[in-house]
């Protein structure tokens, strides 16, 4: 199998578990907007989900396997199976002895890190109380998407995707458990999500157990407690954590700046971007994930024409998919927004402000995703000081204009300033790849870019003028909304479809075969 093929299937197995995992997340949340609605509440469980649910994707989505793939698929390249399988059960051990460490401290330090978090609710000594509360009892969740993001680095490399891309799905459904069977009948109704999230981290971490084993592990059998792979993995680990998730860390810097904003900003914030995440998730996170084994295994056998030519066809794949997505999340944002959460507590105003954050978001799509990539090469050729040092400007640069913006845009500003530094660490991530590794065939990726933007301008459009017809401004019932919505989407992606074939675009063509090929094979 090429390595297209390769990156292509994985990236299908990753985003079509991603895809429903994504589905139940916005069930998730509709259930939580419907229950809670925006205020004390709704923020504190937010504001204090931010610290798991950013280690989640520290680590879940790539900080881990970032630093342990390139390292394991240089022992089961050289020494073997058995050589690989020896460092994969001493990075277990030895993961587990300090996760249960880090969630002892977060335990007893919630406090302090609810205030650095959240400054902004030291004014409100009951929003405060219970933000920490919640922190202590979601803590403990570090220990297992510690150990489920091990077991994805070390499935992946020896080519399974299935049971690390499904477990989020566990937790969604975990949570969406809580609120109707946990938190009716608890005296602070809220409490029953920290318990969800929990009961999801378990179920993740047994989900991972069956398909470890079908590869041949044996989780108990003796080995060195600290094998030599382990300090390589450990010198990559601290940049790769930054580097590789300056877009999680710029959203929790917008919710640390939100909370001196008015009440409900946070919770805004944090819908508009679980928004944003669907894409990213389906399309940037599920293709990094894929090409990252790849990527490893090219710079294993020094083989850097393979490696140059298997990231640029990965850039171009991305861009085809998030551009679209792009388009039509501006687009029909309102009624996303509307279909999906405005319901019970969550009122048409909480939409209207909702909408304004996923617009700023939505523009800095591209760069999210294409950041995944570049990143990921960086990681495959183990460097990872590099995208440290980025990221870091990225960061520096949220923050200056995160204060700048959110005055006269409020949370909009903040969402704004989020894009707007991934597209200054995207440049300065392109621009250091070249230098290291030469020409990287920027045309095609432009012409391949270029002739997705047009495609997408047509299918917006399109849709622009779908929407006009088919969803109404106000008063609608909701089936007539969601039929409306509907028809939009689908129109979109055949208009987009027919454009892609017609200016025969290579991405195109290539998903195309796979999915002729995969028919062919049943």
């Amino acid at each position: 199998m090429s390595e297209k093929s390769r990156v292509i299937k994985a990236a299908g197995v990753v985003g079509a578990a991603t895809l429903l995992s994504r589905i139940l997340g916005f069930i998730r949340d509709a259930v939580i907007a419907w229950y809670f609605g925006v205020g004390q509440n709704s923020d504190a469980f937010i504001a204090a989900f931010r610290i798991p649910n950013l280690l989640r994707k520290l680590l879940g989505e790539g900080s881990i396997s970032n630093a342990f793939v390139p390292i394991l698929t240089d022992y089961l390249a050289i020494d073997g199976k058995d050589e690989a399988f020896r460092l994969a059960r001493s990075a277990l051990w030895v993961l587990s002895i300090i996760l249960v460490v880090i969630s002892l401290g977060g335990i007893l330090l919630s406090p302090l890190i609810v205030k650095i978090i959240a400054p902004g609710f030291i004014d409100s000594p009951e929003k405060l109380s219970l933000t920490i509360t919640l922190t202590r009892i979601m803590f403990p969740y570090i220990f297992f998407i510690g150990l489920v993001a091990l077991c994805m680095g070390i499935l992946n490399v020896f080519g399974h995707f299935a049971a690390p891309a499904l477990a989020p799905v566990l937790l969604n459904l975990a949570i969406i458990f809580s609120v109707f069977f946990l938190c009716p009948h608890l005296a602070r109704p809220v409490l029953g999500l920290a318990v969800g999230v929990i009961i999801g981290g378990i179920l993740q971490l047994l989900l991972q157990l069956p398909a470890m084993t079908g590869k041949g592990f044996n989780f108990w059998q003796k080995t060195k407690i600290f094998h030599p792979g382990l300090k390589k993995m450990s010198r990559l680990m601290p940049p790769v954590i930054l580097g590789g998730a300056v877009y999680q860390v710029n959203v929790l810097v917008g919710t640390l700046l939100g909370s001196f904003l008015p009440e409900g900003s946070v919770t805004v914030l944090y819908f508009a971007d679980r928004l944003v995440q669907f894409p990213l998730g389906i399309f940037a996170i599920a293709a990094a994930t894929a090409v990252l084994p790849s990527l490893s295994r090219q710079a294993a056998l020094k083989n850097l024409v393979a490696l140059k030519d298997t990231f640029g066809y990965a850039v171009r794949l991305t861009l085809f998919m998030t551009i679209p997505s792009m388009v039509g999340l501006i687009i029909l944002r309102e009624p996303i927004i509307t279909v999906l959460f405005q319901r019970g507590e969550f009122s048409l105003q909480a939409t209207l402000l909702t909408a304004q954050a996923l617009l700023y978001y939505a523009v800095g799509l591209w760069a999210f995703s294409a950041v995944r990539i570049v990143a990921a090469t960086f990681f495959a050729l183990k460097d990872t000081r590099t995208p440290m040092i980025m990221a870091t400007a990225s960061i520096l640069a949220n923050i200056v204009l995160g204060i700048i913006l959110m005055k006269p845009l409020a949370h909009a500003g903040l969402a704004l300033a989020t894009s707007l530094a991934s597209v200054l660490n995207l440049t300065l991530l392109i621009y250091a790849l070249r230098k290291k590794l030469g020409s990287l065939g920027w045309r095609g990726i432009a012409q391949s870019a270029l002739k997705t933007l047009g495609s997408a301008a047509v299918m917006g459009a399109t849709v622009w003028v779908a929407a006009r017809v088919l969803i109404p401004a106000d008063g609608v019932a909701f089936i007539t909304l969601l039929a409306g919505l509907l028809v939009c989407v689908v129109a979109g992606l055949a208009v987009f479809g027919i454009c892609s074939y017609g200016i025969k675009s290579p991405e195109f063509a290539s998903m195309l075969a796979e999915i002729k090929m995969g028919i062919n094979r049943k």
